[in-house]
């Protein structure tokens, strides 16, 4: 699969998610620490046959086993359990939280869109094509507005004050 179509299926997956109310930077939080996880187990496989530092009990394929509120539950223990651990793994997920709303959609993303790409094999330009084409798709949206809620301004464009919170301004 090439860069851009990669691109594509994370952006419409992702105007999927904002409809649901998850913010473009959780979104890309939340890609990060599946890939991170997807990754992890394709490593361990030929030709790598690395050992994993995930724990077998959090690995990517104890993901994709689970459906529904198990899925839910056990995507939100991992994530916890993870950032509890030592060294760079503990770093990564350190304070990590599922923002999903919906198991259906968490599950749509892990086999739909992760699980059907070998993406440790992909080259490091295409894995970065692909993150930066997603921030130059967000800064697009952002300056159409499509990507803020309709009682919503850009800080500055307002009067400032106690409503501002967060580079958002909310309209009185």
């Amino acid at each position: 699969m090439n860069t851009s179509s990669i691109v594509q299926k994370l952006w419409n997956y992702c105007n999927v998610l904002r409809d649901d109310g998850m913010s473009y930077g959780s979104y890309v939080e939340q890609v990060t620490y599946l890939l991170f996880l997807k990754m992890a187990d394709e490593r361990t496989k030929a030709p790598y046959n690395q050992k994993s530092r995930v724990p077998e009990k959090y690995s990517w394929p104890s993901l994709i086993k689970k459906d529904g509120d198990e899925l839910f539950d056990h995507y939100r223990h991992t994530l916890d359990e993870l950032g509890k651990q030592k060294g760079l793994l503990g770093l990564i997920f350190n304070k990590s939280q599922n923002k999903f709303q919906d198991p259906a959609k968490l599950r749509r993303l892990i086999v739909d869109l992760i699980d059907k790409e070998t993406w440790v094999s992909m080259s490091a330009d295409v894995k970065g094509d692909a993150y930066e084409g997603l921030l130059e798709k967000n800064a697009q949206d952002t300056k159409s507005g499509a990507g803020r809620r309709g009682n919503q301004v850009p800080r500055g464009r307002g009067t400032g004050g106690p409503m501002a919170k967060e580079g958002v301004m909310t309209r009185r």
